[in-house]
């Protein structure tokens, strides 16, 4: 089986990526936290041949085998309203039921700047280019192929520390601009990008806002995007795997200095990367004082 799949590869690269999924040892969902920005899951019963059908409005929902039934992964956008909601389910030989589920507000942080105006306000040209290519990335994002992912546990793409995080609003002279979209990771230059999960490279591009730029679809509308890179190693509709490396850590496009911008989008909504991640490590308590030796005498 393993020499047919890998001639069939060279025929047909996508075709491997369809079939990884079906040899996956477990899928692995994300934390849950229904909030705008986050992530909603519902457990569906069924056989495994039988993928139940979800949506969210007009919006196709990933679903996945696990655990001898299925489970439903919906992300919410940051403009989500706190309030009540419904998923639609189809499953084989049933009419249509809706699952009802809260979303409850969550404040995140405010960053107040003052800067030049120049830094902040496009000129009309840019500001025509950046409408343009946002469309374009956007087109790529809202993609939704059939095969469910492995795994919805992801690995972070470069080693570092969070330098800015998912929901950040910034407020510039007074001005409210939108949320950040993604997490920023603090890397040195030409840091290595692997990839979390197999996939296919959907978008590779050089834009105003996002500098170097690559979007890669996993399965199922879950997305991830790649910003500022100094050098892309990948091409438009190439087959990835797991530790690839996609491109170097760089600053192109707006921004300051080098560092990684990674979005995760699911469903067509941006959300947060830190619930895709694993847990981190249980603090170890403190070792217990140790008691001043006793002298003799």
């Amino acid at each position: 089986m393993t020499n047919y799949l890998q001639r069939l590869a060279l025929l047909c690269p996508a075709l491997l990526y369809l079939a990884a999924p079906a040899f996956a040892a477990g899928f692995v969902a994300p934390r849950a936290a229904a909030v705008p920005g986050g992530v909603v899951t519902f457990k569906l019963p069924g056989p495994a041949g039988e993928r139940p059908v979800v949506k969210f409005g007009d919006r196709q929902v990933l679903v996945a085998r696990q655990a001898g039934g299925w489970i439903a992964v919906l992300g919410l956008a940051l403009s989500t309203e706190p309030g009540e909601y419904h998923v639609e389910v189809q499953q084989s030989g049933s009419n249509p039921r809706q699952i009802a589920f809260k979303v409850v507000d969550k404040k995140y942080a405010v960053q107040q700047l003052k800067v030049a105006p120049a830094q902040v306000n496009l000129s009309p040209e840019d500001e025509a280019r950046v409408t343009q290519e946002r469309e374009k990335v956007r087109t790529a994002l809202e993609g939704f192929t059939p095969e469910a992912p492995a795994t919805l546990q992801l690995a972070q793409p470069v080693p570092g520390r969070r330098s800015s995080s998912f929901g950040l609003r910034r407020v510039f002279n007074g001005e409210s601009r939108s949320p950040h979209s993604g997490m920023d990771i603090a890397a040195p230059q030409g840091t290595p990008i692997k990839v979390p999960l197999p996939g296919r490279v959907v978008d590779v591009g050089s834009y105003f806002l996002n500098g170097n730029n690559v979007v890669v679809d996993h399965g199922q509308g879950l997305m991830t995007m790649y910003c500022h890179l100094s050098n892309i190693r990948v091409e438009m509709g190439q087959v990835v795997k797991s530790g690839d490396v996609l491109g170097d850590v760089g600053a192109t496009g707006r921004v300051t200095g080098p560092h990684l911008h990674w979005n995760v989008i699911l469903n067509g909504a941006s959300v947060d990367p830190a619930l895709f991640l694993p847990p981190p490590p249980p603090k170890k308590p403190p070792a217990p004082a140790t008691p001043p030796a006793r002298q003799a005498g």
